[in-house]
């Protein structure tokens, strides 16, 4: 969303341009340099202590367990060389297990049923009751 904003608010950059630019001065590409200026100011008025590793690390394990991306996907975004590096990414939040769990517990169960054309007593004879 705030990506889209920001777009919205820029406009898309041609094919070969940088996506995220300066919005101070002449208009040109946010450096690095730049960009950890941005997070200094925002820890400064926040009391925080992020890094842009801290922001790339939470993207890297929201693209890791996004079930609409496969890891090797992640990986060529991360350009990560080995594939268990973005493996390290995948953690399973308390919060999905408790939903997944709750869903399983909360499913129907299957009722078991006789495919037809089998006698129900050889099932018995042979399965016991």
């Amino acid at each position: 969303m705030v990506l889209a904003a920001y777009l919205d608010h820029t406009g898309l950059p041609a094919a070969d341009q940088p996506v995220l630019r300066t919005r101070r001065g002449p208009d040109r590409p946010l450096t690095y340099w730049a960009m950890r200026r941005v997070i200094q100011r925002v820890n400064e008025r926040l009391g925080t202590n992020w890094t842009l590793h801290d922001l790339r690390h939470t993207a890297a394990m929201r693209m890791a367990n996004d079930p609409n991306l496969t890891l090797a996907q992640v990986r060529v975004i991360l350009r990560h060389s080995a594939l268990e590096t973005t493996g390290r990414y995948l953690n399973a939040r308390v919060e999905d297990l408790f939903d997944a769990l709750q869903a399983h517990y909360t499913r129907p169960r299957v009722e078991r049923t006789i495919a037809p054309g089998y006698d129900p007593d050889d099932f018995k004879a042979v399965f016991g009751a």
